[in-house]
């Protein structure tokens, strides 16, 4: 668990660098236009059931970092994964399978009422986002 561990170091912190697995999502989240954008794109482009159990009050229905890969390639955010990749030094396929582990509770976390954000209302908050890290992680932080 090291792995996940280095990859959430900076976002144990107050600083949210661009080195953490959650600082990534946030920035997937913010690439695609907000949570809503999100939950489009990945809707679009074959993920809909899942993105919905995400976003639901219910358990989060899990997918595969290829499934996943394949729904933010499709829609355009292939680049940012691969940026994000080569900053933290590993394989953009081991990057999209802690991604698939990550993602799901960072859409579920920012919408606690089983309800996606209209378009323009409640920018999202990178910090909120930490706090989740705290979350799944233990809070280890060193």
């Amino acid at each position: 668990m090291s792995f996940l561990n280095d990859l959430l170091g900076s976002a144990q912190g107050g600083q949210a660098g661009g080195s953490s697995l959650v600082s990534i999502a946030g920035q997937l989240i913010e690439k695609a236009g907000g949570v809503q954008g999100l939950v489009a794109m990945l809707q679009q482009h074959g993920l809909g059931e899942a993105v919905q159990s995400w976003v639901g009050t219910g358990a989060n229905q899990a997918v595969s970092g290829d499934q996943l890969g394949q729904a933010l390639q499709n829609g355009g955010l292939g680049s940012l994964l691969q940026d994000a990749a080569g900053k933290l030094g590993v394989d953009q396929s081991q990057l999209l399978g802690q991604l698939s582990q990550v993602l799901p509770h960072a859409v579920d976390h920012l919408t606690p009422d089983g309800q996606v954000p209209a378009q323009g209302q409640g920018g999202f908050d990178l910090s909120s986002l930490a706090s989740l890290a705290g979350k799944l992680f233990g809070g280890s932080a060193a």
